[in-house]
């Protein structure tokens, strides 16, 4: 292999044919794929500006699902916990604990949506 690194002229003149050959194939690859990638780009082009749209806008209104249902859950059991504080005269307890309770919730609320999502559109 080394023979052929070009020692001289006889290695660079036995590989010219083949090197001239390499090289045309080359440049007609190149030339196919870059036709190639300008045909994908253009086709892919106006349906991915529209289909990103649709998908940004799909997952901004699933994070903000998602994120009303886990403010809601921490919301509801604060005020549950305040009402039982209220109602039973158990001043900070029954605030915290509802309060973690509702967050717990929240979060299993957004588990349970997010996993619903996500089965929903593998299974498509």
């Amino acid at each position: 292999m080394n023979t052929g690194t070009g020692h001289g002229e006889n290695g660079n003149g036995d590989k010219s044919p083949e090197e001239a050959a390499l090289s045309a194939r080359l440049g007609s690859l190149n030339q196919r794929l870059s036709e190639f990638r300008d045909r994908r780009i253009k086709t892919e082009q106006p349906a991915g500006e529209g289909g990103d749209g649709a998908a940004r806008a799909s997952a901004m209104a699933l994070g903000f699902r998602l994120s009303s249902e886990l403010i809601a859950g921490v919301i509801v059991g604060a005020g549950i916990g305040w009402g039982f504080d209220r109602l039973l005269s158990t001043s900070p307890f029954g605030f915290i604990v509802f309060t973690l309770l509702g967050f717990v919730a929240g979060v299993v609320n957004v588990v349970r949506s997010a996993g619903a999502g996500s089965s929903r559109r593998g299974g498509s």
